[in-house]
């Protein structure tokens, strides 16, 4: 029930938030990337829909139970995420939308349209980009623009998993979609968040680093759609180490 905890989990399942967050704001990131993999992971750790459903519930009661003031469950991420939660004054609700997008996973159902994939990054990553941000400082004047970054990113994120999330059964984008257009208006919402960033103070910036390579992604497939289903849009480890330095360098996400 430690930070050290947290920091294993996220170095292990999610290295580039884990390589984004360094200093200071590690102890604010670490948990919130911690739940975010716990949350994430539920549906895949089963083959029981149910079982799967019980995992998801039992981190909504344990998110209720820090909102009440009770003591956090005895749990590697439960107690660091709620002295992040009480510290900063988080808002409960995004991490119950985040934890609702996760039932996506296990219900294995299509989207209806890409009206209901952007609900889904919205509430997923964009929330979590928010949550980071907020705990870091970010006015609630800033929620809008960080949630478009952070759902721009999201799709960035969700075209290279689209090969996996096939393998395992999913269908990760909505019938007919045209994956150009798409990753049009993930950029379009990453450029419109960009427009925005005076609402965002600097000390957020760890917060929005983690979506830093997320436009080179969506040119890619902008470029090429079909890169999307073979599995080509991953980065080079090069590419993107120096990208993400020269944006932290910059402090211009």
């Amino acid at each position: 029930m430690t930070f050290e905890a947290c920091t294993a989990l996220v170095e292990r399942g999610d290295p580039e938030r884990f390589a984004t967050a360094r200093g200071p704001a590690a102890a604010r990131l670490m948990p919130l990337y911690a739940f975010n993999l716990e949350i994430a992971r539920a549906p895949w750790v089963t083959t029981e829909p149910l079982i799967a459903e019980m995992r998801l519930t039992w981190w909504h009661e344990a998110l209720e139970e820090i909102a009440a003031g009770q003591r956090p469950r005895a749990h590697e991420v439960v107690a660091p995420l709620a002295q992040v939660i009480r510290d900063t004054d988080l808002p409960i609700a995004p991490f119950h939308e985040m934890i609702a997008a996760r039932r996506w996973d296990v219900a294995a159902e299509p989207f209806a349209d890409e009206a209901a994939l952007w609900a889904h990054l919205e509430a997923s990553a964009g929330n979590l980009m928010w949550l980071a941000a907020r705990s870091l400082g970010a006015p609630e004047t800033a929620r809008e623009v960080v949630r478009d970054f952070g759902a721009g990113a999201g799709l960035a994120a969700w075209l290279r998993a689209v090969p996996e999330l096939a393998a395992r059964g999913r269908v990760p984008l909505p019938a007919g979609v045209d994956v150009a257009a798409l990753a049009r208006a993930g950029l379009g919402r990453i450029d419109r968040a960009r427009g925005g960033r005076r609402a965002v103070p600097a000390a957020a910036l760890q917060a929005m680093l983690a979506g830093a390579g997320a436009g080179a992604v969506l040119r890619r497939a902008l470029r090429d759609p079909e890169a999307v289903a073979r599995g080509g849009l991953a980065q080079s480890e090069f590419s993107r180490r120096a990208g993400l330095m020269a944006r932290a360098l910059s402090g211009r996400w």
